[in-house]
């Protein structure tokens, strides 16, 4: 979400068209899109000191498996968790991560919907 925005997870709150363009932008690298999908299943990572269904999967992990450098997979996790998509808990040296499915499931009720009042009326640059 936006710079200063937090919706909680149990928000109802229709996404704005700023926080939608965020969502999209996060979601249009290929990179980026496959790891929501491996996030979809934690248990498909390897096995970590705490379960990664609990406390999502370490970067190092994410890494590994996108076959990029540890600072590309921050990076991408990064956009991923600007945009809400993602939420991140540290330990000790590793962060892990957690898709948001609060937030996806709003999204695609938004989506289904015909997006929302917001995102109908974009506004114009000048």
């Amino acid at each position: 979400m936006g710079q200063g925005q937090e919706a909680g997870p149990e928000s109802t709150a229709a996404l704005s068209a700023e926080d939608l363009c965020e969502v999209f932008h996060a979601l249009s690298n290929p990179a980026r899109l496959a790891i929501m999908r491996w996030l979809r299943d934690p248990g498909s990572f390897p096995p970590q000191d705490r379960p990664a269904e609990e406390v999502g999967v370490c970067l190092k992990h994410i890494q590994a498996r996108a076959g990029v450098s540890q600072s590309t997979a921050s990076q991408y996790m990064s956009v991923l968790q600007r945009a809400g998509l993602v939420t991140s808990t540290r330990i000790g040296q590793w962060t892990h991560y957690k898709r948001n499915d609060a937030l996806l499931r709003r999204l695609g009720e938004q989506l289904a919907s015909g997006l929302c009042a917001a995102a109908q009326q974009p506004r114009l640059l000048t």
